[in-house]
């Protein structure tokens, strides 16, 4: 078996299913908003704007005062927070001692009244690097709020769980079964060398080639594979394979397999299984930045939970969608 990258769950604080800022204390050296960008940290060597050196990511002025800064994020969707990723990347010498997590589940906006509970407790960070930490708390939560100590720098805030589905409307027609934002995950690839998986399931047009799942060029016999799980079992009636911005690495082919797994196991057992799921879209060519779309399918009406697409022998895709219904 080949070695796979496996059970990334989605970024709750991604902008792209509508999470944003919605108050900071401060950001006089770098602006909020840019704290929650899906692009990597960079750093622009020798490049200030009026306040000071330009910054990939949020930072406060230097408190002269008692008291911390902290930033409340409202999530695109609802739902349970299990990993916490703290990136101060580029922020050295510039980020702040500590740092720590608090949620809440508020239909109006949080104010001093709100009764914020703690998902991580005030932990150090350290300068140029991810911090990573399991959040205490896995309720739902619709509102974060980010504590930073004294004051800083801090690159990205990710929030890694699952949405909540019973928020979702389960009986709308023609629906995006592998779309994050009807509660579809990641569970395992072979290879993101170039763009990253949760990518092909993010809303909307690709706004570039980044913005899509790319793996490295193979040099041999191999291909590519990536593994959905929708976010409830649905009938697939019809598949679209965007390719946008992908010119002169999309994948040659590509062919689709599905199946439905009703019990809870492990992502590599599903890995494993996944190459003998039925076929539902033979090899298809493909081409350059394009949307393919795709009715006739190998498939009676059979619900489905999980899909498998494989790309010959190697490239970028920007979407995948497959539309249906879901099912009980």
């Amino acid at each position: 078996m080949k070695k796979f990258i496996s059970g990334k769950m989605i970024n709750l604080a991604d902008p792209r299913i509508g999470s944003k800022i919605i108050f900071k204390t401060d950001d006089f050296f770098a602006p909020a908003h840019r704290i929650l960008n899906t692009d990597a940290p960079v750093f622009k060597e020798g490049l200030f704007d009026k306040h000071g050196k330009w910054m990939d990511g949020w930072e406060t002025r230097r408190k002269r005062s008692k008291g911390y800064d902290y930033l409340i994020l409202k999530l695109g969707k609802p739902g349970k927070i299990y990993n916490i990723d703290i990136d101060t990347t580029h922020f050295n010498g510039n980020q702040p001692t500590h740092a720590s997590i608090e949620g809440c589940f508020s239909k109006t906006k949080p104010n001093k009244k709100t009764k914020w509970i703690s998902l991580l407790n005030k932990k150090k960070l350290g300068p140029n690097k991810n911090h990573t930490f399991p959040s205490k708390n896995r309720s739902i939560y619709n509102h974060v709020r980010l504590n930073i100590f004294p004051d800083g720098g801090i690159a990205r805030i990710r929030l890694y769980g699952k949405i909540d589905m019973g928020k979702i409307n389960l009986n709308k027609k023609n629906i995006n079964l592998t779309s994050v934002l009807n509660g579809a995950s990641i569970v395992g690839c072979n290879n993101e060398h170039f763009g990253r998986a949760e990518n092909i399931i993010a809303p909307g047009k690709g706004k570039n080639m980044g913005d899509g799942w790319e793996t490295r060029r193979s040099r041999g016999k191999n291909f590519d594979w990536l593994i959905i799980k929708f976010g409830k079992p649905g009938l697939i009636k019809k598949l679209e394979i965007d390719t946008h911005h992908f010119k002169g690495n999309y994948p040659d082919t590509c062919s689709i397999q599905t199946t439905n797994i009703s019990k809870d196991i492990s992502a590599n057992s599903i890995v494993k299984s996944s190459a003998k799921w039925k076929v539902i879209l033979n090899k298809a060519k493909l081409s350059a930045n394009k949307k393919h779309i795709f009715k006739k399918l190998l498939l009676k009406r059979n619900k489905e939970n999980f899909l498998r697409i494989n790309i010959y022998p190697d490239g970028g895709i920007s979407r995948i969608r497959a539309f249906g219904n879901f099912v009980k």
